[in-house]
Order: structure tokens, then sequence, then C-alpha cells
């Protein structure tokens, strides 16, 4: 993907608590987001429209509009409604298609968004990345951080579960990302940036080690967290490095050759804990496969309807999303068979831990 604009930019308010969404009006009246209260709201189907409904007396001078999102296309006609009306500010509220379909229209005239997360699905709701498909493949959009991110937890809790708990896939993916990155700098002298990375492994190490579940306010907050640490270490850095290496690869992948497979970080904690046995961290692959496991995540391709040869194709065509990039995938540069061979090991192992 594009380099993003460099930038240390962080959103100007941040909040992850019950009644959130409730302040939004005020959050709004700051000039530095909305300088005079001309806002559209983007909301998706279902709950986004819910919210809507219940800030519409603070919102009573807002233009909604509603939008299946998720795709360039959507985005685009987004964002030409935006053009013809006069607005100083975009809030985007929903799950992450929604987020992200909000993301790249305002981005495209330089309004400031606010993402008001339903859902904890991926770190999409405070990245400057914006995941849209085109032509039927899924691309990286650079787009402008939120400057504002407000997580509900009332919200959250009423969202569909299994959505929520695809996000602990993604945290944890950063993992192996940051392995991915130093070995690059290894044998590339690719530079890292310390600061992303340990924005990123931070929530990462977290969500690892954290005790209780999506129905444990203390669990969900942290993870909220972890997803905008991560969102803003893309920020710092100026790409996705620091939360996207081989796990995203092979998420893309199966994105585009098998669509609908599995959700975005289900995918990702899958990729990266495979990631992980490629590069023999046997500590790693122990600490990743239990917090999956805890939290019911797939772990194997069967586990997300893969069989082996559908799997082997997936890595053969993973570095092609991401041509730039240096992973496990393009150092170890697997033939099929050697792939073959590696997931029949990947598979016994992961069925005794």
């Amino acid at each position: 993907m594009p380099l993003l604009a460099r930038s240390v930019q962080t959103p100007l308010h941040i909040e992850v608590r019950r009644g959130a969404v409730a302040d939004l009006g005020k959050i709004l009246q700051d000039g530095r987001i909305s300088s005079g209260g001309d806002v559209a709201v983007v909301v998706g189907p279902g709950l986004g429209e819910r919210v809507v409904d219940l800030l519409r007396p603070s919102l009573n001078s807002a233009e909604i509009y509603v939008t299946g999102g998720g795709t360039l296309d959507a985005a685009l006609e987004l964002s030409n409604k935006l053009r013809s009306g006069h607005f100083d500010a975009v809030v985007g509220i929903g799950g992450g298609k929604t987020v992200d379909t909000a993301k790249y229209a305002a981005s495209r005239w330089g309004l400031p968004m606010v993402s008001v997360a339903t859902s904890l699905a991926n770190d999409g709701i405070a990245s400057p990345v914006a995941s849209l498909v085109n032509d039927g493949i899924k691309g990286s959009y650079g787009v402008h951080i939120p400057f504002g991110v407000i997580v509900d937890l009332d919200f959250v809790e009423h969202g569909p579960e299994l959505v929520n708990r695809a996000g602990i896939g993604d945290v944890i993916s950063n993992i192996s990302a940051l392995a991915d990155w130093e070995l690059a700098r290894q044998v590339r002298g690719e530079p890292v940036d310390g600061l992303a990375a340990s924005l990123a492994r931070m929530g990462a190490e977290a969500i690892l080690t954290m005790p209780g579940d999506m129905s444990d306010d203390a669990f969900v907050t942290v993870l909220a967290e972890a997803l905008i640490s991560s969102g803003l270490a893309m920020a710092v850095c100026g790409s996705s490095r620091p939360s996207s290496g081989g796990c995203h690869e092979i998420m893309h992948a199966v994105d585009s050759l098998f669509p609908d497979t599995a959700s975005h970080g289900e995918l990702a904690g899958m990729g990266a804990l495979f990631c992980t046995f490629l590069r023999g961290d046997e500590r790693r692959l122990k600490q990743m496969s239990d917090c999956l496991a805890r939290h019911q995540l797939p772990r194997t391709p069967s586990d997300v309807g893969l069989d082996a040869d559908q799997f082997v194709q997936v890595i053969e065509f993973a570095p092609r999303t991401r041509p730039d990039r240096y992973t496990i995938l393009e150092h170890l540069a697997m033939t099929p068979e050697q792939t073959r061979q590696k997931l029949a090991e990947y598979n016994d192992v992961i069925a005794t831990l």
C-alpha cells in the first residue's frame, strides 16, 4: 500500500466507557472538530441507526446518511454526497465497514471525522487506513486519522459477540507483524520506528495475558484501548507496518481467493499464529494459541473452512497482496509442497497445545 502521510497527530478526543455516546454533542462543540456545527452523520444498518435515534436531540441540525459501506464505490458515493453539502465535520457510527467508508469520504475533502465504534472487530476504529473492497479485492487506502474516537461499552455489549471477539485476533497479530518488521530490518535494513512498535506491542501484550472475556468491562476496555493504540502506531510511523505483516497478507489473500470465509480479525489472528510457527518461536506460539483458544477464535485453516489445497493457494498468493512488504512468507519463499508439509506439521503442533 502507499505510504500514509507521516504524522504524530493524535485524536483530540478518546473515550472508552459506558454512556460515552451521550456526550457526542458536547464533543462536536469543540471548535477544532466542528467549527459551525454543520455535521454529516454516517451510519450503517442496524445498531448505527439506533445510536442516531438516541442522539437525535443533540444532532438535530445534522444530515444523516445510511451506507452499506465496505466498498470503494460506497465510499466514493458518500464522498460525492458530502461534497454537495456544506459540512465541517463527519461522524461515522457503526462497525468497521461504516467507519472506514466515513474515514475515506471525509479524507477526500479534508473534513475532520469522529469515529463512534459500535463493535471492536479490528483496529480500523482509530487507524489512518480504510479497508475497502474494489473490484472484488480488499485494499488499504491511506486516510486521515479520526479527530475523535468514541467506544461506548453499552453498544459494544449489545453487538454480535463473535464480531467483537474478532478484534482480539487483530490485536495479537501485532506480535507477528512486529516480528516481520524486525526481520525486514535485519535482512533488508528497513528502518523500524521504535515509538510505533511500542504502541503496537503494548496492547497486544496486554490482551495476551488479560483475564476475562467480552462479558467483562475491564477486558473490553483493554481491548478497545489496544485497538486504538494499534491505530495510533500506524499514524506515528506513516504506514500499517506495525500492525500488518505476513498475518495480514494471509488475511487479504483469503479475502481475495475465498471471500466471506471469516472476518478480518479472525483471519489475522490465525495467520499470525501460522507465521509465528514458521519462525520457530515456540514461546510466542503457545502464548498466542492459548489466547485464541481461550476466546474461541480460529487457529487453523480448517477452523475457518479452508482445506489444505486452499491454504496452499493462499500462502502462494499472499505476498502479492503487499508486494512492497518483507515478511516471513517472502523470507522463506516456500514452494507449494513445502507449504503443504509445514501446514501438516503446524496442525500437529496446534493439536497438542
